[in-house]
């Protein structure tokens, strides 16, 4: 079969609109809705008027069959279908059930085994239902398929499902014609359950989670065994949710009770916390050693997110009780908490390893490969290796993509736009960021879009979007804090804290960072903590308070030293000059300097050079003060960071240099990665609420951010923005 397209429909209807009293959905729940209706407009908007309040606000999971979604919309598209001649229908059925849930191809077979007469179908294409091709039928979107298929009668379905199981039966068919059995099928059948669950592991083997899920649903559909029953929905809900079905996940879930099924949904979607404690159960009383191994680095991953780290020595133990290795970032966290920074080095060296060209991850975990490739990005990150963590989750979402395993691609997306970030790559690490965001808002994954509006509110910091760097933070923090999330937690408090230094606001500035340090797990984060040391001195001797930061300071020194990363060393060596006296700083800076040129940090060697040349220019040594100043200034253009920009223009005043205005520059270097896509979207003709429901934001988002879009271009109407970007 090809895939459908989605032409405009003929047929339309007028959904009931939500009361004006309605709250409009979150900007989680817009896109988990938008995939559920394939992107229809119009059922969305029938669907979002029959929400509930706490479906709104995505504290309940959303329907998820077609007639609860948009059921006005289905009986419309039903006497559409029903005007047809029966041998019209007949076709279009049999069409119908081989497209979903996964295309098995069998329709033209079936036609010829059945003898049917394919041109009734000349009806559907004069009424533009559908149209045939050489390799079946196309249907105009696909609602006019759901309809097709739900317009026959019960008996006429399990007629059609009878048939294409009939000619299914070469290589690879194996798991299509055991769903159509199953949808053939009048009532529960032990035997017809066992044949499904087996066909579910293999499309779980294979890649399919979307169909596995489909098999183990229905299998437990038609199970008499209540236990047997209850695996196969734990198996449905798992798969659901790998596949990008979160709300179908959540409804499979709460019919069954599964400690590692809920650590996992919590781990994503639910209290962090909660999800280490079930994630640790499941993994202890987990028979299968690969099983338990994939728990226990899900269960890392949960220490991470709180921010209570100190719980992986809990995991290694267990793991040790077990016969396992700990995997992925496990062991060297734990070290890390013990302050054995060596052994730290050298176990999470251990575990960037899969990051080599060609290299596989050293555990082969069904099922669980990208997720170790996303622990050895996790571990190179940490490491300061921002190239092999670029590499690590760049292949870790090729892998999940691969698997069609959205969720855990979106969640290798959250860690690529850290290597992205710190190398300079502002523009590309926040259009990134707003990608992965969108997939996991769409995919339920409230925990990892949390995390990543921190860090969209750290690049806002950077790019100088201070109303935007506020609104990011200040949603992240409240979500964080409400789930015990300490990594986003504190990389807000970051991000507001970067904002407040890059604008001169020092005492702000070391209060935020200060206060890092007494943020215990679900509020802050020792490794966030561990990364803001070098701003943390810097705010401090601005203000005078210099006592904290030299004890933070030898700590980040002391792990710049072990792991021997050229960024740790040139950003310790910058501390130690900003602590010392006078001229005593400057062989330190020139030191950072060097090791600046041997790492990928291009943002804080600008930075650095900008502290140097103020140090300098005190020092009365004004030509090379010049000079660096100068190199900032530029590196700080290219990065987009117009307060750090301003520094450095100050700074060069302060010298007596005269300034030329900054050269025009072309909107796309102007405007941040958000604020180009909205103001390419707003050229199109896009409204704000379509910009909105498109970027998984609100639509007072979008207007900030055009008015943004019109100060830093110096217009005044859409009209100017399209003749700006050359829009036709």
């Amino acid at each position: 079969m090809v895939t459908p397209v989605n032409p405009p429909p003929r047929h339309r209807t007028s959904p009931p609109q939500p009361p004006d009293t309605a709250p409009a959905p979150s900007p989680a729940v817009r896109a988990r809705l938008l995939r559920l209706v394939h992107g229809d407009p119009r059922a969305a908007a029938e669907a979002a008027a029959r929400l509930t309040a706490r479906q709104r606000t995505g504290l309940d999971p959303l329907p998820t069959e077609p007639g609860a979604l948009a059921p006005e919309l289905l009986r419309a598209l039903r006497r559409e279908i029903r005007t047809l001649p029966d041998d019209t229908r007949q076709l279009l059925l049999l069409a119908a059930a081989d497209q979903h849930p996964a295309v098995t191809h069998a329709y033209l077979r079936a036609v010829a085994a059945a003898r049917l007469d394919p041109r009734p179908l000349e009806d559907a294409e004069a009424s533009g239902v559908a149209h045939a091709t050489a390799a079946g039928v196309v249907f105009r979107d696909d609602w006019t398929r759901i309809a097709a298929y739900e317009a026959a009668s019960p008996a006429g379905r399990r007629e059609a499902h009878r048939l294409l199981a009939r000619v299914l039966g070469g290589p690879g068919e194996r798991a299509g014609r055991s769903w159509h059995r199953a949808a053939g099928a009048l009532g529960p059948s032990g035997r017809l359950a066992a044949e499904l669950g087996i066909a579910a592991d293999r499309a779980r083997a294979a890649g399919q989670p979307t169909l596995a899920a489909a098999l183990a649903e229905r299998a437990a559909a038609l199970c008499p065994d209540p236990r047997a029953e209850a695996r196969l929905l734990a198996r449905a809900a798992a798969d659901a949710w790998r596949c990008g079905q979160p709300d179908r996940a959540h409804r499979l879930a709460a019919r069954t009770d599964t400690p590692a099924l809920d650590g996992i949904l919590a781990l994503r979607a639910g209290n962090a916390t909660e999800a280490f404690g079930a994630l640790l159960t499941a993994a202890a009383r987990q028979q299968r050693a690969s099983e338990a191994t994939e728990l226990l680095a899900l269960a890392a991953e949960a220490a991470v997110y709180t921010g209570d780290l100190r719980g992986c020595r809990e995991a290694c133990a267990l793991a040790r009780r077990r016969g396992i290795p700990p995997p992925g970032i496990l062991p060297g966290l734990a070290a890390a908490v013990e302050g054995d920074y060596e052994q730290a080095r050298d176990l999470l060296r251990a575990a960037a390893a899969p990051t080599c060209p060609g290299a596989d991850p050293p555990l082969r975990v069904p099922g669980s490969t990208p997720t170790l490739l996303i622990h050895a990005g996790m571990a190179a990150l940490m490491l300061g290796d921002h190239t092999r963590a670029a590499t690590a989750t760049l292949r870790a979402a090729a892998r999940a993509r691969a698997d069609s395993t959205p969720v855990t691609e979106a969640q290798a997306l959250e860690f690529r736009v850290y290597a992205d970030f710190w190398t300079g790559r502002t523009s590309a690490a926040e259009a990134a960021a707003q990608e992965a965001l969108r997939q996991a808002y769409a995919t339920g994954q409230d925990n990892g879009a949390c995390h990543l509006r921190a860090a969209l509110a750290m690049f806002a910091a950077v790019t100088g979007d201070e109303e935007a760097c506020r609104e990011h933070a200040a949603a992240a923090r409240a979500q964080a804090l409400a789930r015990g999330l300490g990594l986003p937690a504190a990389l807000a408090q970051w991000a507001s804290a970067f904002l407040d230094l890059a604008l001169g606001r020092f005492p702000a500035a070391a209060a935020r960072l200060r206060a890092l340090a007494g943020f215990g797990p679900g509020h802050g984060h020792r490794a966030i903590r561990h990364l803001a040391t070098p701003h943390y001195v810097e705010a401090a001797v601005r203000t005078g308070d210099t006592r904290v930061a030299r004890a933070a300071h030898a700590d980040y020194e002391r792990w710049a030293s072990a792991v021997d990363s050229p960024d740790d060393l040139a950003l310790s060596a910058r501390c130690r000059a900003l602590l010392a006296p006078g001229a005593e700083a400057v062989e330190h800076y020139r030191t950072a300097l060097d090791l600046h040129a041997r790492g990928t940090r291009d943002l804080e060697r600008a930075r650095t050079e900008l502290l140097f040349a103020s140090a300098l220019r005190r020092l009365r040594r004004r030509p090379e003060a010049r000079d660096r100043l100068h190199s900032a200034l530029e590196a700080f253009e290219s990065f987009g960071a117009p307060h750090c920009a301003a520094q450095a223009r100050a700074e060069l005043r302060a010298l007596g240099t005269p300034l030329s205005a900054p050269a025009a520059r072309d909107p796309a270097a102007l405007l941040t990665a958000q604020q180009l896509m909205v103001a390419r979207m707003a050229a199109e003709g896009a409204t704000n609420r379509e910009i909105a429901d498109r970027l998984a934001l609100s639509p007072r988002t979008i207007d900030h951010h055009l008015r943004g879009v019109f100060a830093r271009l110096g217009i005044r109407s859409r009209i100017e923005l399209v003749r700006l970007l050359d829009t036709p």
